[in-house]
């Protein structure tokens, strides 16, 4: 070899794909979990190049993408083209597919149904669902299907109404209690993990001995397994209110303009 060969430096080692298992030994090694939302093939390529755990095709498409006021007018179909497109930019990463307020709730069949749309059409690895109560049983049954469970407490967008609009919730001794046991109802349910939106870190530090799957906190405190963010939130590219426990990466949106 001359001495003014270089020599290219070794291409770096492939992820090896993202599984629950992978989760799951994650949360037992305590390795915080990586996830965020993307609704698009360039979107999911970012989350692909960085090494991003979960990427969630949320229903906040709805409003970060689609320009609708809030997540309840979204359809399936909409959903579907966007789970889709974020399919085609992925390898690595678990793919969660958001199902949409009205999809789900009325009937087990419906929620299968549903479910077995965005794994079969959109190419998701598994679905998530919102709130404890009906949805415990609505996720059982989706499970008892075959396909994987995403939970989700606390803040629940698609019921922030009945919630009283976008605020954080677990601040009262009792709707505190209802957090809790929803996302352990969510977990019996066999939801392999639960997102944790909005819930004071007192009874993130309470849940989180008692919960054997991962959780995944988003203004949650700093004890859940992995932090969510949204796609558009993050890069500052959405020009509309973010919650005050989204932290910004960047300011894309003013480099745009």
């Amino acid at each position: 070899m001359s001495a003014g060969a270089r020599v290219s430096p070794a291409p770096p080692a492939k992820r090896p794909t993202i599984t629950l298992a992978t989760l799951g030994e994650k949360k037992a090694l305590g390795e915080p979990i990586a996830m965020v939302t993307a609704y698009d093939y360039p979107s999911a390529q970012v989350a692909e190049a960085a090494g991003v755990d979960v990427v969630l095709v949320g229903d906040s498409a709805a409003m970060t993408v689609l320009g609708y006021p809030s997540t309840v007018p979204v359809s399936v179909e909409e959903m579907l083209m966007l789970a889709a497109a974020a399919r085609r930019g992925l390898t690595t990463p678990l793919l969660v597919g958001d199902l949409p307020f009205g999809s789900y709730e009325a009937s087990d069949e419906d929620a299968v149904r549903t479910a077995q749309r965005f794994v079969k059409e959109a190419g998701c690895d598994a679905v998530k669902l919102e709130r404890g109560g009906s949805s415990v049983e609505r996720a059982r049954a989706i499970v008892a299907a075959g396909i994987p469970v995403m939970g989700h407490v606390g803040l629940t967008p698609q019921t922030a109404t009945a919630l009283g609009g976008y605020r954080s919730q677990g601040r009262t001794a009792e709707r505190a209690a209802e957090v809790i046991g929803d996302a352990l109802a969510l977990e019996q349910a066999g939801c392999f993990a639960i997102v944790l939106e909005a819930i004071p870190s007192d009874v993130t530090d309470v849940l989180m001995p008692r919960l054997a799957v991962p959780a995944v906190g988003i203004g949650a405190g700093p004890a859940a397994d992995g932090q969510v963010l949204v796609f558009h939130d993050l890069l500052g590219i959405f020009d509309g209110h973010a919650a005050r426990f989204v932290k910004r990466y960047a300011n894309v949106r003013e480099v745009m303009i």
